[in-house]
Protein backbone atom coordinates (compact mmCIF):
# COMPACT_ATOMS: atom_id res chain seq x y z
CA UNK A 1 0.00 0.00 0.00
CA UNK A 2 1.70 3.57 -0.83
CA UNK A 3 0.04 6.66 0.83
CA UNK A 4 1.13 10.01 -0.74
CA UNK A 5 2.26 13.04 1.72
CA UNK A 6 -0.81 15.54 1.16
CA UNK A 7 1.31 18.05 3.61
CA UNK A 8 -2.40 18.50 5.06
CA UNK A 9 -1.98 15.80 7.94
CA UNK A 10 -0.78 16.60 11.44
CA UNK A 11 2.86 16.17 11.91
CA UNK A 12 2.99 12.73 13.49
CA UNK A 13 0.66 11.34 10.95
CA UNK A 14 3.04 12.68 8.20
CA UNK A 15 5.40 10.91 10.03
CA UNK A 16 3.85 8.17 10.17
CA UNK A 17 3.20 7.92 6.65
CA UNK A 18 7.04 8.67 5.45
CA UNK A 19 8.12 5.85 8.16
CA UNK A 20 5.58 3.16 6.26
CA UNK A 21 7.34 4.12 2.66
CA UNK A 22 10.78 3.79 4.06
CA UNK A 23 10.34 0.46 6.04
CA UNK A 24 11.16 2.39 9.63
CA UNK A 25 8.76 2.42 12.01
CA UNK A 26 8.35 5.33 14.29
CA UNK A 27 6.33 6.60 16.94
CA UNK A 28 3.20 8.37 16.91
CA UNK A 29 4.30 11.90 18.11
CA UNK A 30 7.48 12.57 16.60
CA UNK A 31 7.05 15.62 14.67
CA UNK A 32 9.28 15.83 11.09
CA UNK A 33 11.73 17.30 12.98
CA UNK A 34 12.60 15.17 15.37
CA UNK A 35 12.48 12.67 13.33
CA UNK A 36 15.23 14.46 10.83
CA UNK A 37 17.48 15.38 13.76
CA UNK A 38 17.68 11.61 14.88
CA UNK A 39 18.59 10.14 11.85
CA UNK A 40 20.85 13.35 11.06
CA UNK A 41 22.38 12.57 14.43
CA UNK A 42 22.70 8.82 13.85
CA UNK A 43 24.66 9.36 10.27
CA UNK A 44 26.95 12.59 11.89
CA UNK A 45 30.01 9.74 12.90
CA UNK A 46 30.09 7.80 9.35
CA UNK A 47 32.43 10.22 7.53
CA UNK A 48 34.82 9.99 10.16
CA UNK A 49 34.11 6.20 10.26
CA UNK A 50 35.02 6.25 6.53
CA UNK A 51 37.95 8.50 7.18
CA UNK A 52 39.06 5.92 9.90
CA UNK A 53 38.32 2.88 8.47
CA UNK A 54 42.12 3.06 5.77
CA UNK A 55 43.72 3.37 9.05
CA UNK A 56 42.92 0.26 10.19
CA UNK A 57 44.40 -1.08 7.26
CA UNK A 58 47.66 0.57 7.49
CA UNK A 59 47.51 3.58 5.33
CA UNK A 60 48.18 6.96 6.44
CA UNK A 61 45.52 9.23 6.07
CA UNK A 62 48.33 11.88 5.45
CA UNK A 63 49.85 10.99 8.98
CA UNK A 64 53.56 10.61 8.52
CA UNK A 65 55.06 7.17 9.24
CA UNK A 66 56.59 8.47 12.41
CA UNK A 67 53.03 8.80 13.28
CA UNK A 68 51.43 6.01 12.30
CA UNK A 69 54.17 3.97 13.90
CA UNK A 70 53.11 5.85 17.59
CA UNK A 71 50.00 5.10 17.16
CA UNK A 72 50.57 1.06 16.39
CA UNK A 73 49.19 0.95 12.84
CA UNK A 74 49.01 -1.45 11.66
CA UNK A 75 48.96 -3.34 14.78
CA UNK A 76 46.83 -3.19 18.04
CA UNK A 77 45.98 0.42 16.90
CA UNK A 78 44.43 -0.95 14.49
CA UNK A 79 42.09 -2.46 16.60
CA UNK A 80 41.72 0.37 18.68
CA UNK A 81 40.66 2.37 15.87
CA UNK A 82 38.35 -0.22 14.63
CA UNK A 83 36.80 -0.33 17.98
CA UNK A 84 36.25 3.44 17.82
CA UNK A 85 34.74 3.37 14.56
CA UNK A 86 31.87 0.48 15.82
CA UNK A 87 31.29 2.51 19.17
CA UNK A 88 30.76 5.79 17.61
CA UNK A 89 28.41 3.88 14.92
CA UNK A 90 26.86 2.28 17.96
CA UNK A 91 26.08 5.12 20.08
CA UNK A 92 24.93 7.36 17.50
CA UNK A 93 22.53 4.85 16.03
CA UNK A 94 21.35 4.68 19.65
CA UNK A 95 19.36 8.36 19.01
CA UNK A 96 17.03 6.60 16.34
CA UNK A 97 15.78 4.97 19.67
CA UNK A 98 14.52 8.16 21.13
CA UNK A 99 11.83 7.90 18.05
CA UNK A 100 11.26 4.58 17.22
CA UNK A 101 9.42 1.51 19.75
CA UNK A 102 12.93 -0.16 20.54
CA UNK A 103 13.30 3.44 22.58
CA UNK A 104 9.87 2.74 24.66
CA UNK A 105 10.44 -0.93 25.06
CA UNK A 106 13.44 -3.25 24.88
CA UNK A 107 13.42 -5.35 21.94
CA UNK A 108 13.11 -9.18 23.15
CA UNK A 109 15.55 -10.72 21.97
CA UNK A 110 17.71 -8.47 25.07
CA UNK A 111 18.66 -10.67 27.48
CA UNK A 112 17.46 -9.68 30.94
CA UNK A 113 15.33 -6.50 30.10
CA UNK A 114 13.69 -7.89 26.59
CA UNK A 115 10.28 -6.97 26.30
CA UNK A 116 10.13 -4.55 29.05
CA UNK A 117 9.38 -0.81 29.37
CA UNK A 118 12.36 1.43 28.98
CA UNK A 119 12.56 3.95 31.73
CA UNK A 120 12.16 7.46 30.81
CA UNK A 121 15.03 8.53 33.65
CA UNK A 122 17.03 5.85 31.70
CA UNK A 123 16.94 6.74 28.19
CA UNK A 124 17.03 10.85 29.32
CA UNK A 125 20.12 10.15 31.98
CA UNK A 126 21.75 7.86 29.15
CA UNK A 127 21.53 10.12 26.16
CA UNK A 128 22.26 13.41 28.07
CA UNK A 129 25.17 12.08 29.55
CA UNK A 130 26.24 10.79 25.81
CA UNK A 131 25.30 13.85 24.76
CA UNK A 132 27.76 15.80 27.31
CA UNK A 133 30.52 13.26 26.80
CA UNK A 134 29.83 14.30 22.59
CA UNK A 135 30.38 17.72 23.33
CA UNK A 136 33.34 17.27 25.22
CA UNK A 137 34.77 15.62 22.68
CA UNK A 138 33.83 18.62 20.67
CA UNK A 139 35.80 20.95 22.40
CA UNK A 140 38.92 18.40 21.90
CA UNK A 141 38.21 18.11 18.52
CA UNK A 142 38.41 22.55 17.66
CA UNK A 143 41.29 22.32 20.56
CA UNK A 144 42.99 19.75 17.84
CA UNK A 145 41.98 21.49 14.87
CA UNK A 146 44.00 24.40 16.50
CA UNK A 147 47.14 22.72 17.42
CA UNK A 148 48.61 20.28 15.23
CA UNK A 149 51.05 17.44 16.26
CA UNK A 150 54.02 16.79 14.28
CA UNK A 151 53.19 14.08 12.14
CA UNK A 152 49.66 15.33 11.80
CA UNK A 153 47.60 15.33 7.90
CA UNK A 154 48.89 18.72 6.22
CA UNK A 155 47.15 20.43 2.93
CA UNK A 156 44.44 18.37 1.71
CA UNK A 157 44.74 15.49 3.67
CA UNK A 158 44.00 17.71 6.69
CA UNK A 159 41.12 19.37 4.87
CA UNK A 160 40.03 15.67 4.44
CA UNK A 161 39.89 15.11 8.04
CA UNK A 162 38.31 17.55 9.25
CA UNK A 163 35.70 17.91 6.53
CA UNK A 164 35.48 14.26 8.18
CA UNK A 165 34.84 15.07 11.76
CA UNK A 166 33.41 18.27 11.17
CA UNK A 167 29.63 16.38 11.40
CA UNK A 168 30.57 14.94 14.92
CA UNK A 169 29.96 18.64 15.99
CA UNK A 170 26.14 18.53 15.44
CA UNK A 171 25.71 15.27 17.38
CA UNK A 172 25.53 16.32 20.51
CA UNK A 173 22.90 19.28 20.08
CA UNK A 174 21.20 16.99 17.77
CA UNK A 175 20.85 14.58 20.49
CA UNK A 176 20.07 17.00 22.90
CA UNK A 177 17.34 18.47 20.81
CA UNK A 178 15.97 14.96 20.33
CA UNK A 179 16.14 13.63 23.86
CA UNK A 180 14.34 16.72 25.38
CA UNK A 181 11.52 15.90 22.65
CA UNK A 182 11.51 12.09 23.82
CA UNK A 183 11.49 13.08 27.45
CA UNK A 184 8.50 15.49 26.82
CA UNK A 185 6.51 12.77 24.85
CA UNK A 186 6.95 10.30 26.68
CA UNK A 187 5.92 12.48 29.84
CA UNK A 188 2.88 13.73 28.22
CA UNK A 189 1.57 9.94 27.55
CA UNK A 190 1.63 9.00 30.50
CA UNK A 191 -1.18 8.45 32.69
CA UNK A 192 -2.47 10.48 34.85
Amino acid sequence: MTTTFTGTAPAAVQTERRSRKTGARTMPGVPRWAYWAAHAAALTTLPSALWRLPMTWGYGMGFTDEAMTDLHVPGWGSVYVLVLILLSELASFATLGLIQPWGERFPRWMPFVGGRRVSVRFAVTTAMLGAMTVLLYTVGYFYTWTHRSAGSPTGAWAWLMNASFAPVVAWGPLLIAVTVHYHRRRRAARPA
